[in-house]
C-alpha cells in the first residue's frame, strides 16, 4: 500500500489536496479528525483552542507520535487500498512511525503559501475550529511549529508553492497523485 501524507501550515492549502484526492476516489484519512473526536469525546467546543490544548495535552502525555499510531491503525483497518492520503502530519517523530510501519512507501508532500496569503484565506475559509482573529492565527501557526511542524516541510519528499490560483494548484495535486 502506498501512503502520501500532506503536511503544511495552517491555511496552506491541504484540505484543498485533500478535496481532489478524494475526488478522484483516492481514502482520505485527516489526522485531525482524530484530534476533534478525542475533543468531543471529552464533551468540549469543537475550537480552535479546544482542539490545540487537547492535540497538545495528548502529544505530551502519550508520545508526540500518538495522532499517527491512531491513523495506522485506521490505515491498517482500510482493506483492498493500493493508495491512501493523509491530512495532517505535525512533526517528524509521526513520519518515523508511518516510515517504520509502512515499509518505506510512505511519502510526504509540504504544501506551502506564504504567512499574508494564508492569513488572506484564513479570513475567508469556514471550518468548524477556524479563528477570524490574526492574533489567534498566528498563536496557532506559533503552536503548530512548536510541535515541529517546520521540520516535517523541510523534509518533504515533494514540496508544492500554493500562491497562485486555485486551478493552477489543483493542476499541481492531481499531477502528484496521478504518479502514484
Amino acid at each position: 500500500m502506498q501512503v502520501l501524507a500532506f503536511a503544511g501550515m495552517p491555511f496552506s492549502g491541504k484540505s484543498e489536496a485533500v478535496k481532489i484526492a478524494g475526488e478522484m476516489n483516492i481514502p482520505v484519512i485527516r489526522m485531525g479528525d482524530m484530534i476533534w473526536e478525542e475533543v468531543k469525546n471529552r464533551k468540549l467546543e469543537l475550537s480552535d483552542k479546544n482542539v490545540g490544548t487537547i492535540a497538545s495535552q495528548m502529544r505530551e502525555e502519550h508520545g508526540k507520535d500518538i495522532w499517527a499510531r491512531r491513523t495506522l491503525e485506521k490505515i491498517k483497518s482500510v482493506e483492498n487500498m493500493n493508495f491512501i492520503v493523509i491530512d495532517g502530519i505535525r512533526n517528524v517523530e509521526e513520519i518515523y512511525l508511518f516510515k517504520k510501519h509502512l515499509e518505506g512507501n510512505f511519502v510526504v508532500v509540504a504544501v506551502e503559501a506564504s504567512d499574508k496569503t494564508r492569513q488572506k484565506r484564513a479570513l475567508t475559509r469556514n471550518r468548524e475550529d477556524d479563528s477570524k482573529d490574526l492574533q489567534k492565527i498566528k498563536e496557532r501557526d506559533k503552536r503548530e511549529l512548536g510541535w515541529g511542524l517546520g521540520k516535517v516541510i523541510a523534509s518533504a519528499d515533494i514540496v508544492v508553492l500554493n500562491e497562485g490560483s486555485v486551478e493552477d494548484f489543483q493542476k499541481k495535486i492531481r499531477e502528484i497523485l496521478e504518479r502514484f
